[in-house]
């Protein structure tokens, strides 16, 4: 802002008036203060939003080769419905906890698998057996959306939680015991270091 002044030489005349700015020079570095604390905890969130991932994605990573590291998400998955299924009715809210971890982990193994390995299987010749596991991840996202839209203090609800159980058990042992052996064992090395690779960064994508 700037304001204006006058004054008279010794005969009693006015002056030219002289302009005078009265502009908040701090202010400016203010709002360049102001706007580094934004960014910098821009910054920190993201660090620690990719640093989460990191954790989640930890287990898969540090697991090995691709089937390993797919086998142990397998046995992580029944290791939260073995917590499901050891609650009662009245454990409501940690039923609640306990489905949406599990509907996370198996959203993101379902990426690493349909988005990596299924389509590897259909490169060696294994279409059918491929679009059968996929086909199966579709009533995988069938149980997790029944069970999020009925009460889960009834019988009702325990019951779908041991069929889901049943099923998923089923097509992990497929792919443990015949697909995935049949996958490693037709690629080279170096092909299965790169899906192990390409698996986890599909899995991070969506730790």
């Amino acid at each position: 802002m700037a304001t204006t002044t006058a004054t008279r030489d010794k005969n009693g005349r006015f002056k030219p008036a002289s302009t005078k700015s009265n502009d908040n020079k701090g202010g400016s570095g203010n709002l360049g203060m102001m706007a580094g604390a934004v960014a910098g905890g821009a910054a920190l969130g993201l660090l620690a939003m990719l640093g989460r991932k990191a954790a989640v994605q930890a287990p898969t990573a540090l697991a090995g080769n691709w089937d390993d590291a797919l086998k142990a998400e397998h046995a992580a998955t029944l290791k939260v419905f073995d917590a499901i299924e050891a609650t009662d009715e009245k454990s409501t809210m940690k039923r609640g906890m306990l489905l949406s971890h599990l509907k996370h982990a198996l959203m993101k193994h379902a990426v690493e698998e349909e988005n990596v390995i299924y389509p590897a299987l259909r490169e060696i010749g294994q279409r059918e057996g491929a679009d059968e596991l996929n086909k199966e991840h579709g009533y995988v996202k069938q149980y997790l959306y029944e069970l999020e839209n009925m009460p889960n203090n009834s019988p009702e609800w325990i019951a779908k939680v041991r069929e889901f159980r049943a099923d998923i058990e089923h097509h992990m042992k497929e792919e443990e015991d015949h697909l995935f052996p049949m996958l490693r064992a037709q690629l080279s090395e170096e092909k299965n270091k790169q899906l192990t690779a390409t698996m986890n960064k599909e899995g991070f994508k969506v730790a």
